[in-house]
């Protein structure tokens, strides 16, 4: 695959993610997230913040409906409008990261990076990158990605 189809393609799944996270119920103590998990240039998997409860993460709820042992996970792309977590408020859940390492995913593309307003440092990409999971930043989509977020304070 050339490199400008590969960057339409990344395009074109973060466009449908940003569709799914204008799904999400808004929240003052949770971002808004769309999630797409694409093998083989399919879509397989998706995922919204909240969509089957209110703790429920866009990329955690995308893999709660494919089997863990899946074999499409281990050559899959997720794509995530925002940084997948490092940590979670709700400890019995694991981070996006660790369930991303845990699927086998080797890439991740993500819109815009965590800021600092309900952790105080993610270190999701940094996290990825250190266990050999390619991370892709689209930042020319980060203002469309954020635009559901507008009521919360990302400054």
């Amino acid at each position: 695959m050339s490199a400008h189809s590969a960057e339409s393609t990344d395009h074109r799944f973060m466009h449908r993610a940003i569709d799914l996270a204008r799904n999400c119920p808004p929240s003052t103590t949770a971002y808004s997230v769309g999630a797409v998990i694409v093998a083989d240039g399919v879509e397989i998997a998706t995922g919204w913040s909240r969509e089957t409860d209110e703790k429920v993460h866009a990329e955690e709820s995308a893999l709660n409906k494919l089997d863990p042992d899946d074999p499409r996970l281990t050559r899959a792309t997720i794509y995530s409008t925002l940084e997948p977590c490092s940590t979670r408020a709700t400890a019995s859940r694991p981070p996006c990261t660790d369930r991303i390492l845990a699927a086998g995913i080797p890439t991740v593309v993500i819109a815009w990076r965590e800021p600092s307003l309900f952790v105080a440092a993610c270190e999701g990409v940094d996290k990825l990158r250190k266990h050999g999971v390619r991370v892709v930043e689209l930042t020319d989509l980060a203002e469309e990605a954020m635009s559901m977020n507008t009521h919360l304070d990302l400054s």
